[in-house]
C-alpha cells in the first residue's frame, strides 16, 4: 500500500494545490456551494459523468420548511444517546481514550473481528477521505460506480489519481464485470457504495460478495455501507465477513444516517491491519471524535427499539414519497435507503431554484445525460410539504 513519508511534498502535490482546493476534505458542502454560487458556475464540480447542480444561496438551514438535502434521520439521535452525551459533557476536560477503546471493543464485538480491524473517525466521509490520502499518494486509478458517491473520488483525484466510473446495469445495481474489466495494473482501489448514494438502490449481496473475494486478491476493496441499516436485509448484506477473514476489504459505517447522530460526528471502518496500520501513520482516526459523542454512539448501539422505530418511520415517508411521484408518472429508481432520487422535467438548477423559492432544500444532479432530483426523508410534515411544492412545479 503507498504511504506518503513527506508530509510537505503531499501538501504541495495534493489538498492545497489551486486545482485540488475545492475538493479539499475539511471544505464544508454549504462552503462550496458558496464559492460555486458567488462565480455563478452552474455545477459544484466539475465531473465527467456526474455533476451535482449549485443550488440558490442557502438560507438558515433550520428555517426550511422541508429540511431534505442531507440525507439526515429527523427523529434522532436516540433519547439515550442525547442523555450519555448530556452526562458526558461535564467531564468535557478529559480525554476519552478509555471511552473510545470501550466502544471499539463494542464495535469489534458486534463485527465480529478484532479491535485491531476497527478505526474510528468523526464520521464515515472523513475515513474515506484519510484512506484516499493513503492509497493514492503516488497517484494510480480508481473504479467506481457511475453514479457514485464522490468524497473519496475527490480526494483520490487531488491526490493526483484518476477516476473510472462504471455505469451501473440496467437494474441499477454495480456492473461487477465491468469494474473487474476495469482494473489494471494502474488501479489502487474498486470503490462500492451498497446501497448506493444517490441511487438509492443496492447491489445484490452474494455476488457482490464473490467480487469481493475475487478482486481483493488483485486491489483494495472499499463497501462504503452507510445506508445498509435501513435496507430490507440490513446487515445480513453486509461485506463485514470478508475483513474476519483477512480479504484486503473495507466496510465503513456511520452514524449519521439511521443513529441520528450527523452532527455529532462519529463513524468507523474495518480494515485488515496492516491497511489500517498505514493510514494510521498519516492520521488518528479517534482524534475527531468527542468523548461525548463516544458515549452516546455506544448507547445508541443498544437502543433497538428506536432504532426500530426509525427504520418504520422512514419506510412510511418513502412510501409515501413514492405514492406522490406514482400519482404523477414519475418513473423513480428503487430505493432501500431514507432518500428517493427521480428524473425532472428542467434544468435541475431551475428545479432547484422553484423548489427552494418554497424553502424546500433537496439537491438535484446530472448523470446519464439526464437531469435529477434527490429528496431525502423527512417528518410527514416536511414530506407533505414536499409534495405540495412538487405539484406546483410539476404539473
Amino acid at each position: 500500500m503507498p504511504t506518503i513519508h513527506n508530509r510537505r511534498e503531499w501538501l504541495r502535490r495534493g489538498l492545497l494545490s489551486a486545482g485540488a482546493l475545492s475538493f479539499a476534505p475539511q471544505l464544508m458542502w454549504s462552503e462550496t456551494v458558496t464559492r460555486s454560487s458567488e462565480a455563478k458556475c452552474k455545477f459544484l464540480y466539475n465531473n465527467k459523468s456526474f455533476n451535482e447542480y449549485t443550488p440558490p444561496l442557502l438560507p438558515d438551514p433550520d428555517k426550511l420548511k422541508a429540511r431534505l438535502m442531507w440525507n439526515e434521520n429527523p427523529y434522532g439521535p436516540s433519547p439515550k444517546a442525547a442523555e450519555a452525551f448530556s452526562k458526558a459533557a461535564i467531564r468535557g476536560n478529559h480525554y476519552s481514550w478509555n471511552s473510545l477503546n470501550a466502544l471499539i471493543e463494542k464495535i469489534a464485538d458486534r463485527e465480529k473481528v478484532p479491535p485491531e480491524n476497527v478505526m474510528m473517525g468523526p464520521g464515515s466521509s472523513d475515513l474515506l477521505e484519510k484512506t484516499a490520502l493513503v492509497c493514492f499518494g503516488q497517484g494510480g486509478h480508481i473504479v467506481t460506480g457511475d453514479p457514485c458517491y464522490m468524497s473519496l473520488v475527490h480526494v483520490a483525484e487531488a491526490m493526483g489519481g484518476k477516476w473510472k466510473a462504471v455505469k451501473l446495469t440496467e437494474d441499477n445495481q454495480h456492473d461487477l464485470d465491468a469494474m473487474e474489466a476495469a482494473i489494471d495494473d494502474e488501479t489502487r482501489m474498486v470503490y462500492i457504495t451498497n446501497p448506493n448514494n444517490p441511487t438509492a438502490t443496492t447491489t445484490n449481496a452474494k455476488k457482490l460478495m464473490d467480487f469481493c473475494r475475487r478482486v481483493s486478491e488483485k486491489v483494495p476493496v472499499f463497501i462504503d455501507e452507510a445506508y445498509l441499516e435501513l435496507s430490507a436485509n440490513g446487515m445480513k448484506d453486509s461485506m463485514a465477513p470478508l475483513v474476519a477473514e483477512g480479504k484486503n476489504v473495507f466496510v465503513s459505517r456511520t452514524f449519521s444516517k439511521i443513529h441520528g447522530m450527523a452532527g455529532l460526528r462519529i463513524g468507523y471502518m474495518l480494515g485488515r491491519e496492516d491497511m489500517l496500520k498505514d493510514i494510521n501513520k498519516i492520521t488518528r482516526g479517534g482524534m475527531g471524535i468527542t468523548g461525548p459523542s463516544v458515549l452516546a454512539a455506544s448507547a445508541s448501539m443498544d437502543d433497538d427499539g428506536f432504532l426500530s422505530e426509525c427504520r418504520e418511520k422512514i419506510s412510511i415517508a418513502r412510501q409515501f414519497t413514492c405514492k406522490v411521484l406514482d400519482e404523477k408518472n414519475i418513473v423513480y429508481l428503487p430505493s432501500q435507503t431514507n432518500f428517493v432520487i427521480f428524473p425532472i422535467p428542467m434544468a435541475g438548477d431551475v428545479f432547484l431554484e422553484k423548489v427552494y423559492e418554497d424553502m424546500v432544500g433537496v439537491r438535484a444532479f446530472k448523470f446519464w445525460q439526464k437531469d435529477w432530483c434527490r429528496v431525502s426523508m423527512g417528518t410527514p410534515e416536511e414530506m407533505e410539504f414536499f409534495a405540495e411544492t412538487l405539484h406546483k412545479i410539476i404539473r
